[in-house]
């Protein structure tokens, strides 16, 4: 076989025919669209699977743009490689070769091993450059692989211009960073800052948010260090590594970010916070939450991303299931008394608290709420944010609504005695409130409010339930397997509930569908805990925490690991998550 060519539709098709994969009607049927391809100047395979014909040698699939990748790989006999955007070095990958090569031969560098480089092409039989570029990397081999053309498509030009935008406004800086010396370029006011307002830099702050909408990620932490600052997303609860980029260009990425939210950008040694609209590339509107920290080597930037469609939640989303459900929307139908959910920051309270008011807040019923900040506007209800420039904290606030003839009233967060005795006259004039407060389990956030001094009968007579939260990653569908229990974290899970042990449970293993990291998405695990006559005895007569913990199992309530050990039960987390946010105590 001649080893010099560029595949072309008709190429593809017979071979394609020839090997049992598509019939001769197919190959006609394609042949005769082909003239329109011209102006389309697509790929072969991209036009061909456009077409999602069957799959002849496995007739229930049909001939995607990736099952065709992994045939031609197969053939030409390299491998099939998918590029995890997650885990590219870009500022690495784009120095192997320049743009103009890359783009000439339709080639780009997407790993870089100790001892070779892996080179992407979605023309296996195009090797001339080969001989070209084998020079330049030695002693590094080159490991060619095939690339999907429509990743090769997007991050050809993707690679090349985050890292032409970070070496670009590295070249603006260098005069000002040699002759000014870094202290004087740091506090350039934002009129003299050419760089936040800098094409590369709008550039980067793009591709950082877009990248960030993508991945589906909770938040963005931009964090300068000596040299080179980090670029990190929190997705699924976790922490990842995107970009490494100079110190001097991430303070630029900064200074655009604040200009963007209004913030006072001369301003570097003083926390500020600020928020920011913008549109995800599915045209949604988003919040963006920004906050400033002035550290040693510079402000620190993390963004919170508030998207809608992650805020509120259908109830089946949450994982409220069966009678949790029932019990929840008996509870949360109640006309007065208080409603608590609790757990640490990032374990879910807010969406549950917003998706509960959106089932409540009715043509019929009034739905005030006081919060540090807003996190989401939500035209069903009326919203009040904390102001603590013009002495509006959470108690004032509360006072204020009792005046706007409410019928709900959910307070952000319970922090001290003022707001929690608010929301206790709130409920005893007949208003339902709902609140978070910040404790471990259910029954300890009664004892809570008792240390911050509210007198237990009127903690007894005003609350009717507490919520207790965790957020646990979901095992990925698609590559989930089944595994051999280990009976000591078992027991130590469920150590006095009785709960028939399973033979097996998943565990999680990675793949392309998660990023390799197994999970994929998160569901909620609850302790609920509702006040029965006894309890409010017990808390009545100052009971303590072990009394009222041994109340709620004598009423049935399991604990926040019981519900992790069912989650683990219907194969829908692992053993390892589940013990990693529950509190065992």
């Amino acid at each position: 076989m001649n080893f010099n060519f560029e595949m072309d539709t008709s190429w593809c098709l017979e071979q394609l025919q020839k090997d049992e994969r598509i019939t001769e009607r197919n190959k006609l049927l394609i042949q005769t669209t082909h003239r329109q391809r011209e102006q389309l100047k697509w790929h072969p395979l991209q036009w061909i699977a456009n077409f999602d014909l069957v799959d002849q040698s496995h007739p229930q699939s049909t001939l995607t743009l990736n099952r065709l990748c992994q045939w031609i790989a197969e053939k030409a006999n390299i491998p099939f490689y998918i590029i995890d955007p997650l885990k590219a070095d870009v500022q690495a990958l784009t120095s192997v070769m320049s743009q103009e090569f890359a783009v000439r031969n339709k080639i780009l560098a997407v790993e870089i091993q100790a001892d070779k480089v892996f080179i992407a092409t979605d023309q296996p039989y195009k090797t001339e450059w080969v001989a070209n570029l084998e020079h330049s990397l030695l002693p590094k081999k080159i490991q060619r692989v095939l690339l999907s053309p429509d990743q090769l498509q997007r991050y050809l030009v993707e690679y090349y211009q985050v890292s032409r935008a970070v070496n670009s406004s590295q070249k603006a800086n260098a005069y000002d960073r040699d002759h000014k010396g870094v202290e004087a370029l740091l506090q350039l006011g934002d009129t003299q800052n050419p760089d936040a307002n800098d094409q590369h830099i709008v550039k980067l702050v793009d591709w950082v948010l877009q990248f960030a909408f993508e991945q589906g990620a909770s938040d963005i932490h931009l964090e300068p260090r000596k040299d080179a600052g980090k670029v990190r997303f929190r997705i699924d609860g976790v922490l990842h590594t995107i970009y490494k980029m100079p110190a001097n260009t991430l303070t630029a990425v900064i200074s655009r970010i604040k200009i963007l939210g209004r913030m006072n950008v001369a301003e570097k040694r003083k926390p500020q916070d600020g928020r920011l609209k913008t549109r995800t590339p599915k045209g949604q509107e988003t919040e963006l939450r920004l906050s400033t920290l002035p550290t040693a080597f510079g402000e620190k930037m993390v963004m919170r991303i508030f998207d809608p469609e992650v805020l509120v939640r259908s109830f089946q989303q949450l994982g409220f299931e069966g009678d949790l459900l029932s019990d929840w929307q008996a509870l949360t139908s109640h006309s007065h008394g208080i409603i608590l959910v609790t757990g640490p920051t990032g374990s879910g309270k807010t969406t549950t608290l917003y998706s509960s008011l959106k089932q409540l807040a009715t043509e019929q019923v009034n739905v005030c709420t006081i919060e540090d900040p807003i996190e989401m506007l939500e035209p069903s209800f009326n919203q009040m944010q904390v102001n603590q420039g013009i002495d509006l904290g959470f108690a004032d606030g509360v006072r204020a609504l009792m005046r706007q003839d409410p019928d709900i009233i959910m307070v952000g967060e319970i922090r001290d005695q003022d707001t929690a005795n608010m929301a206790i006259q709130a409920a005893l004039t007949g208003h339902l409130v709902l609140s978070t407060l910040h404790t471990n389990d259910a029954p300890s956030s009664l004892t809570r409010l008792h240390d911050l001094g509210i007198q237990p009968f009127l903690t007894a007579a005003t609350i009717l339930g507490v919520l207790a939260q965790r957020l646990v990653r979901k095992l990925c569908p698609h590559c989930k397997q089944e595994t051999f229990i280990n009976e000591q974290e078992w027991k130590h899970l469920t150590f006095d509930y009785e709960i028939e042990m399973p033979n097996f449970v998943f565990h999680a293993v990675g793949c392309e569908e998660c990023r390799h990291t197994g999970y994929k998405g998160r569901i909620g695990i609850y302790e609920f805990m509702p006040l029965s006559l006894e309890s409010k005895q017990l808390i009545g007569a100052n009971a303590n925490l072990n009394q009222l913990r041994h109340q709620a199992k004598k009423e049935g309530i399991e604990p926040l690991r019981i519900a992790g050990a069912r989650k683990v039960l219907a194969g829908m987390t692992t053993l390892e998550e589940v013990l990693r946010v529950v509190p065992l105590n």
